[in-house]
């Protein structure tokens, strides 16, 4: 069993593991304090995780692949942080999260929308002024105050983020579109998508956490719903669009 302590989403977890991929994986939230929690992998979490992959992969056309023991390790870790942070007031989301001057933007869509193309582009159009946060796993707390996003090691393939926080300023739905048009909704109207992008733990009590905090948010954060191509007007597009109903200057 190999242990380590990291510090994520101001939280420290002590993660037991039998393989030290995972180690290797979080080794920049490395942290000396003492844990908050514990989480334990078993070979039974890996066979699981083992399972789930066969099953989504089925479920998306895509030929089986037999993923390493090592990299099934760090779903069924992430796993069990999600879970946990929920006692936290934490939930982990699938969107990418790319800060301006200080203030986080998340975009969301199903997987192959482009979400992490267009924050690329946010980093072409806005230069040192915007920082990726997370480009696919990052976790959000909900404060009395606001959301914090937080970054995570699972940024997703590219390794693309950092370990930093900022506050949540909007969520945006990512939709492809061969003209660029942005446009703010309600919470009803993006509530099925929050719902279909946030973990969804296993355990009831904790589920009906998440669906709380996901209450929560809704009243939060503003919502958007963008049309976009993958062009670098389509960045312009967001950002001006968002950041117009704070009455700020644009690019």
């Amino acid at each position: 069993m190999i242990i380590n302590r990291y510090k994520i989403a101001d939280r420290v977890v002590e993660i037991r593991s039998l393989y030290e991929k995972v180690h290797t994986y979080c080794a920049e939230y490395r942290s000396d304090e003492p844990a908050d929690y514990s989480v334990t992998v078993t070979q039974k979490d890996i066979d699981l995780e083992r399972a789930r992959s066969r099953q989504e992969r089925a479920s998306e056309g895509l030929p089986p692949f037999e993923y390493s023991r090592g990299y099934l390790e760090e779903l069924a870790v992430y796993r069990k942080i999600a879970e946990h942070m929920t006692e936290y007031d934490t939930i982990l989301f699938h969107g990418s999260v790319v800060a301006v001057d200080g203030e986080g933007y998340l975009f969301t869509a199903r997987s192959g929308t482009g979400k992490s193309t267009h924050t690329r582009l946010w980093r072409e159009l806005l230069g040192e002024r915007a920082v990726m946060v997370n480009d696919d796993k990052p976790l959000l707390r909900i404060t009395e105050s606001g959301v914090i996003a937080y970054g995570t090691p699972y940024n997703g393939k590219h390794r693309i983020g950092a370990n930093i926080s900022v506050p949540l300023k909007a969520i945006c739905i990512l939709t492809r579109s061969s003209d660029n048009h942005i446009g703010m909704i309600s919470r009803v109207q993006a509530y099925s998508t929050l719902l279909q992008q946030v973990y969804r733990p296993s355990d009831p009590e904790r589920m009906r956490k998440t669906l709380s905090l996901l209450d929560r948010l809704s009243g939060k954060v503003r919502f958007y719903r963008l049309g976009c191509n993958m062009e670098l007007s389509a960045a312009r597009v967001a950002y001006e669009g968002m950041r117009q109903v704070d009455g700020k200057e644009s690019v």
